[in-house]
């Protein structure tokens, strides 16, 4: 009898053995319920019972050493341009990956392209590097400061190969700015803001580059199609022995509004044009992420992938785009222009946040520590002091965020046409007169002239709103008068915001024109 006995617990525990190294395997392939045995022949297995998943849970919370990075930045893409928002625009893959990773919906952009790719570069607010007042125009002798560190270099130190492809917008007018002189080992894209998606024409010249010479192979080929198969074939040639960072920032779904015709056969139901070919443009663009996520499995690269998907400022209403039920679009400081779509996939994620929605304050500045230290495991040292914060562990295993506050911008200019008048630039003193906004907790505080476009005008002729975003994210109700003590505590937080921020850098024009018809460098 003894004998019987401790047979059947010596099977017990190899019982145990057995199931802890079934689950094992699984959790190391990225399924948690199946594995491959030795007969290559796969194996279903019933979910883990809870005291096995809890061994799994504490086994995923272990972010394994540098992981590849992707990340996708689509352009001018509106909170209801995506189909988990209740669009009608169909975006399958987006809605696939969204609702198997994390989708952040209290996540923050700037109003505007150029601001926010600065920041996400550099993980600073604009107020920081000047440039608060608008984008990076054309022809202005202007660029991401040369004296900012990017998150691209801060990458290759950690041992990663970068690669940048689509729309830069970061300033061109010396090649000191180009992507490949900012820490990013290739470029393919186009240098400025926008251009035609088949000529890759804009404003009299030709914008288009493999590396720093001139892509002239490209023209005819549609914009989101050039980017989704560079992005493919940069995966097919990735060593798999050194992590890579990919920024694929789309051209999509940016004016002009223009697609191949077979994306817009079903939404011949949609009657305004506009909102028509702004569909079929994110479909198509919707397609082209499918294709870089399928590159990354057949590659073997999945596993160990990050995928962010982000936009960079709300949609453009005037031009198809819809942030519906949200107030104001592009340019706007309304949560129109800034609330943004965006969402985390990876099997590193935590197994209880999978599928699930993250309401944690988020900022695009943050992506620079999230992606370097929170990743990488790299060293934030060597950088100019950072206004983002690392929010690995708050979206892959839903702990608190480490962020309270956004500071959306102020901007002095703002209202103001150029040329600006002396007193502008030499005010340093914060007024509610200047366009600013500010978000501390569940409370926005906006001043000055906030926004453009569509139900964002400023009707009443007030200078200040007050908001409580997580009741009134439609910004309906303003509680200013009704809540003076918020609004003191909030605009001294714009003040000790404005004291630390740089004179607004807004050049003139510095150049006429390309040469020979070819956009490039001219200092």
């Amino acid at each position: 009898m003894e004998y019987k006995r401790s047979s059947f617990f010596l099977l017990l525990i190899l019982s145990v053995v057995v199931l802890y190294l079934v689950y094992s395997l699984s959790a190391k392939s990225g399924d948690s319920t199946s594995f491959v045995n030795v007969f290559n022949k796969p194996l279903r297995l019933e979910p883990p019972r809870p005291l096995v998943k809890k061994f799994l849970q504490d086994r995923w919370t272990e972010t394994p050493q540098r992981p590849n990075i992707v990340f996708v930045l689509a352009d001018d893409y509106g909170y209801n341009d995506i189909g988990y928002h209740g669009s009608e625009i169909k975006t399958p893959v987006l809605d696939s990956m969204a609702a198997e990773g994390v989708k952040l919906e209290n996540y923050y952009v700037q109003p505007i392209c150029s601001p926010s790719r600065e920041q996400l570069m550099t993980g600073r607010y604009q107020i920081h590097t000047g440039h608060q007042h608008f984008i990076i125009k054309t022809r202005m002798k202007s660029c991401l400061n040369l004296d900012e560190v990017t998150i691209a270099q801060k990458l290759k130190e950690s041992g990663y190969a970068t690669h940048y492809i689509g729309k830069w917008h970061l300033g061109l007018y010396k090649k000191a700015c180009w992507p490949t002189r900012r820490g990013f080992d290739t470029f393919f894209g186009f240098l400025l803001g926008m251009q035609d998606y088949y000529s890759h024409n804009t404003d009299g010249g030709y914008d288009f580059r493999d590396q720093e010479r001139v892509a002239k192979g490209v023209k005819g080929k549609y914009g989101t199609h050039l980017f989704a198969d560079r992005a493919k074939q940069i995966i097919a040639h990735q060593s798999t022995s050194q992590p890579f960072f990919m920024l694929l920032s789309m051209q999509a779904v940016h004016i002009p509004l223009q697609v191949p015709a077979q994306y817009l056969k079903q939404y011949a139901h949609i009657k305004d044009i506009k909102r028509r070919v702004f569909a079929g443009m994110t479909t198509c663009m919707d397609e082209a992420v499918g294709t870089v996520a399928d590159a990354l499995d057949a590659r073997g690269l999945w596993n160990n992938t990050v995928f962010i998907f982000s936009t960079d400022n709300g949609g453009q209403i005037s031009n198809g785009g819809s942030n519906w039920p949200l107030k104001g679009g592009k340019a706007s400081l309304w949560e129109g222009g800034v609330r943004a779509v965006g969402f985390v996939n990876s099997p590193l994620l935590h197994p209880r946040v999978r599928g699930t929605t993250s309401r944690a304050l988020i900022h695009i500045s943050d992506w620079f520590p999230t992606m370097l230290a929170g990743l990488a495991g790299g060293d934030l040292n060597g950088t100019k002091p950072l206004d983002g914060y690392n929010m690995w562990t708050t979206i892959s295993q839903g702990l608190p965020s480490p962020r309270t506050e956004i500071l959306h911008n102020i901007d002095p200019f703002g209202g103001h046409n150029s040329p600006f008048p002396y007193s502008l630039h030499n005010n340093f003193t914060f007024t509610q007169t200047m366009r600013a906004a500010i978000r501390v907790g569940d409370w926005k505080l906006m001043t000055g002239p906030v926004g453009y476009g569509i139900h964002s005008e400023n009707k009443d002729g007030k200078i200040v709103w007050l908001f409580n975003i997580k009741d009134d994210p439609s910004e309906n109700n303003n509680l200013a008068d009704e809540k003076p003590d918020i609004v003191r505590s909030l605009m001294d937080r714009l003040k000790v915001h404005y004291s630390t921020s740089m004179p607004v850098f807004f050049p003139p024009n510095d150049y006429e024109g390309p040469r020979n018809k070819i956009w490039g460098d001219w200092e």
